[in-house]
């Protein structure tokens, strides 16, 4: 298990667990992350991260992508 920011480009993860706040957990779900879905890493710009999550793709921030755990 590792945090997403270390994860391969380009490679399918499985998320396993997300931590932090009840506030951030929140934010999260709201995005589309969810413990058992599929994530994966398209591009990092600067400290962001680009990721596509249910078809869709979300810019989280280094900080963010360091809580999910894939």
């Amino acid at each position: 298990m590792m945090p997403l920011v270390y994860a391969d480009k380009e490679t399918s993860q499985i998320i396993k667990k997300i931590g932090g706040s009840p506030e951030v957990k929140k934010h999260l779900e709201d995005l589309g992350f969810n413990v058992g879905g599929e994530v994966s890493v398209i591009s990092s710009l600067g400290d962001n991260l680009i990721v596509k999550i249910k078809e869709s793709r979300v810019a989280v921030s280094e900080e963010l992508a360091r809580k999910i755990m894939v």
